[in-house]
């Protein structure tokens, strides 16, 4: 017999009926004995996410409006699936307490945790399984930074006292008591919290995707879904916006060698997508494993001759842009030039002034600045075993007439990542998926 702790996003946990399906996840393996619940997510597209409406109220209080019709609307989702369920929980009292600290200046962070915190209620109910507030467990310093070591400890010596549990994500406390939440999307981090303190053998997230698709399907029409995907495939493809994970829920379980299974609610059959720490023995050998892009990066590329025989260079212009806060997204270089890849959000309109810095500092033969760019990146376990992959790769870019304007690859060819123009990155997208997974085309390599 093993564990398995199971995450729930918001779209599973949205109403009665996909608590239903919840239920019967859970009773399908009674391995799964730790359950991680979010705040109710939308039911339909013009609805609510009950974490926005709790923000909502905060604010409106901040603002000296009335919150209260706002409120309702909270308490109503949650006595809507008291009676679907027909479960014996009383919110009542837990409304109550919410709305005395709306009333006294609760924090942002306490009103806002509040989603998890009721979900979890209703949802031990529903199971009938022990509820564990996580408030007292997940651990914070003054400054708001996780506490790691304590988190593991306290989780794990409680969790140990219940067979089975409903746990709320996405807050933790204090040394003070005073309830921190962590970024959105952070009950996916309390899930890899708990499976690690559990030593679970395997983390199920389940969402409202059935894993990960080899590219965005907004983009490709039914592109095909990854089966298996490494922890490093996986933080190249997200750190390129293609993620349905949490980021920072991988390190957890990653350190402690937990896979993770992204898992469909509405789609329970599906196996969706394992996360493993290596895919070398167990994966089909397939080339690419993901194609992964974002929009809107600004490319500074200088050039200098004798670039490479000035000292300090590269670190005069990193400084700069140290100076001025922002980070360095690529680095790509040759003998006299570097190109500098930087996200236009994260700029925060300081690009002229750094250019002037440049200019100053660098003396630099050239300096053009490149706006709207887009970075797509191509990530597979076997690009490094197979002849050609980068010229097949821009022999599709070639062929559909798109202008590659820059290009970072590692030695192992793990990710080749390339820069086109905000208006050529839909067509640079299909025309690589089109190029690997176009029938018959992996033969051709």
């Amino acid at each position: 017999m093993g564990i398995i702790v199971t995450k729930f996003g918001g779209s599973s946990v949205a109403d009665g009926i996909q608590l239903a399906k919840l239920k019967n996840i859970i009773e399908q393996n009674k391995d799964r004995k730790y359950v991680i619940v979010s705040a109710p997510g939308k039911r339909f597209e013009q609805d609510n996410k009950v974490t926005d409406l709790l923000y909502l109220c905060k604010a409106h209080i901040d603002h000296n409006l009335d919150y209260r019709q706002i409120f309702q609307v909270v308490c109503d989702r949650f006595l809507a699936l008291k009676l679907n369920l027909n479960i014996d929980v009383d919110l009542e009292k837990e409304f109550a307490e919410i709305d005395r600290n709306l009333q006294n200046n609760g924090s942002e962070d306490y009103i806002a945790s509040r989603g998890e915190y009721l979900t979890a209620l209703v949802v031990s109910a529903y199971l009938g399984y022990d509820f564990v507030d996580t408030a007292d467990l997940i651990c914070f310093d003054e400054r708001g930074k996780l506490l790691d070591e304590e988190t593991n400890k306290r989780l794990s010596e409680e969790l140990s006292k219940h067979e089975r549990a409903v746990i709320p994500g996405f807050y933790g406390s204090k040394p003070d008591g005073r309830i921190k939440t962590l970024s959105r999307g952070g009950s996916d981090i309390t899930g890899a919290l708990v499976a690690r303190a559990v030593k679970a053998d395997v983390y199920e997230n389940w969402t409202d995707v059935s894993g990960f698709m080899v590219a965005d399907p907004k983009i490709v029409k039914n592109p095909e879904r990854i089966d298996m995907v490494s922890y490093k495939e996986l933080r190249e493809l997200s750190y390129m916006g293609a993620s349905v994970l949490h980021e920072d829920a991988i390190y957890p379980v990653r350190a402690s060698n937990i896979p993770i299974n992204i898992r469909n609610t509405n789609d329970p059959d599906n196996p969706g997508t394992l996360i493993v720490s290596d895919t070398s023995e167990k994966a089909e050998d397939k080339i690419i494993t993901g194609i992964a892009g974002s929009k809107d990066f600004v490319v500074i590329a200088i050039y200098k001759n004798m670039m490479s025989a000035e000292v300090g260079f590269v670190r005069r212009c990193l400084s700069i842009l140290e100076d001025y806060g922002v980070p360095v997204e690529h680095l790509p270089s040759s003998i006299d030039t570097i190109s500098i890849v930087l996200s236009k959000k994260k700029l925060n309109g300081k690009l002229e002034d750094i250019v002037e810095e440049m200019h100053r500092r660098l003396q630099p033969d050239s300096l053009d600045v490149h706006e709207n760019m887009a970075l797509i990146a191509t990530v597979g376990r076997g690009m490094n075993r197979r002849r050609g992959v980068s010229a097949k790769l821009f022999d599709a870019l070639y062929k559909a007439g798109i202008n590659v304007r820059m290009i970072d690859q590692g030695s192992s060819e793990m990710n080749i990542i390339v820069g086109v123009e905000n208006v050529d990155f839909e067509n640079a997208i299909r025309a690589i998926y089109n190029a690997f997974f176009g029938e018959g085309e992996e033969d051709k390599l």
